[in-house]
């Protein structure tokens, strides 16, 4: 009987996150920019199209939908990768596995750099994601599936974090988010903590420090590593050196089309 509800999970799972062909993104990055910018520990967020990524970005009111953690070709390799992997991700169908940049050619992609980090702790950090390499989800509960099925579920704004949790809770499931804040808990990096009471003992400059507590891992979306303050948003064409006036513009101005007239 488990057997069959996971055959079934696994092909509902390969419905919801097949990309539809029609979506069309308004602006993304040139391929070549993000490859010659990515660094080992950044967070590459993408806005997919599938169906569970139109779920996702309604309920996280964001424009992204996934994440992907960046190790490097040595380290991917050195994991069992072939010659082209370099991201580790979560897929709801195959679990955690290392993919190529190809994966994610022609969507909207950001980069989130986290700030601060020594090599060893980026080196712990990518050894954490890559040891979770082949875990997967728990495919057997098909009401967990069935809830991504409605496009726009009528979900209330306080519980929809918590919607987007899947499977069991066991530590060999994961998705694509919380595969990547357990990573960065792991080596004590922030993403979004939340403050707890001060300290009694001021520092040596007369303040005093402030406690942070973790939140739980499995609460994190893609969005939270835009909206924390300890990542930087790199963005290859400002990275070039971008000048505002080498752009070539039209002489004259496009007519508005029909449906964006008012």
């Amino acid at each position: 009987m488990s057997k069959m509800l996971e055959q079934c999970g696994y092909r509902l799972s390969c419905w919801l996150s097949c990309p539809r062909p029609w979506h069309r993104p308004e602006c993304r990055i040139e391929d070549r920019e993000v490859l010659a910018h990515l660094r080992p520990g950044d967070v590459l967020l993408v806005e997919g199209s599938s169906r569970l990524s139109t779920v996702i970005k309604y309920l996280t009111q964001s424009s992204w939908s996934h994440a992907a953690l960046f190790v490097g070709h040595e380290a991917a390799q050195g994991a069992g990768g072939d010659e082209t992997a370099c991201l580790v991700e979560a897929d709801l169908a195959e679990g955690v596995r290392l993919v190529g940049y190809d994966e994610f050619r022609g969507v909207p992609l950001r980069i989130c750099r986290p700030v601060g980090l020594e090599a060893e702790e980026i080196e712990a950090l990518i050894r954490f994601a890559c040891k979770r390499v082949g875990h997967h989800y728990d495919l057997s509960n098909l009401f967990d599936l069935g809830r991504y099925l409605l496009p726009l579920p009528p979900v209330p704004e306080p519980w929809r974090r918590r919607m987007l949790g899947l499977g069991s809770g066991d530590p060999t499931r994961a998705i694509c988010s919380t595969l990547i804040a357990q990573a960065f808990q792991a080596v004590h990096y922030p993403i979004l903590p939340i403050e707890a009471l001060p300290r009694a003992e001021p520092t040596p400059a007369g303040d005093q420090r402030r406690v942070w507590r973790r939140r739980h891992y499995s609460l994190f979306t893609p969005r939270d590593f835009d909206l924390s303050p300890y990542f930087q948003i790199v963005k290859p064409a400002l990275q070039a050196g971008f000048d505002p006036h080498h752009l070539i513009w039209q002489a004259s101005e496009e007519r508005l089309p029909a449906r964006d007239r008012q």
